[in-house]
This record gives structure tokens, C-alpha cells and sequence, in this order.
């Protein structure tokens, strides 16, 4: 009974873990554009990347709004 318990709560420590690592919060930056929508194709880590997609578009790089918005509230409760 313990060991199972304590399997259980492994397993919930783990997926919590892992869910708090959301991809849009590791996507830094998004492409944007008038064929992208709002906020874009946010799958970039990396500024340079994101450029680098852009090139030859009439696409630009911002930053994901969801990267910078965690940033301040992660701010906000200190």
C-alpha cells in the first residue's frame, strides 16, 4: 500500500512537472504576418531562427506573446 502510494505520487510530481513546461512558453518567438494570423507560428527558440523562416516573406519575427507575458507574471509574484 505505501509503495504503491508513493508510485502515485511520483507520477504526479512528474506530470506536473512536464505539464509547466509548456511549448509556447519554450517558442520565444513567432513569425508573423498577414498569412500567419495572430500571434503567428511561434515554434522558434531562437531570434536568428525565426529570421531565417522570415526570409524571402514579407514575414517578420516578434516576440510570443505568451513567452512575455509569463515572464511578467512570474515577475508579478515574487
Amino acid at each position: 500500500m505505501c509503495r504503491s502510494l508513493v508510485t502515485a505520487f511520483a507520477a504526479m510530481l512528474i506530470m506536473a512537472i512536464v505539464g509547466s513546461l509548456s511549448p509556447a512558453v519554450a517558442a520565444r518567438y513567432c513569425l508573423q504576418g498577414r498569412h500567419f494570423g495572430y500571434p503567428g507560428n511561434c515554434e522558434f527558440s531562437t531570434y536568428h531562427q525565426c529570421r531565417a523562416a522570415a526570409a524571402g516573406t514579407s514575414s517578420y519575427c516578434g516576440v510570443n506573446p505568451h513567452y512575455a507575458f509569463a515572464r511578467r507574471r512570474a515577475a508579478a509574484h515574487r
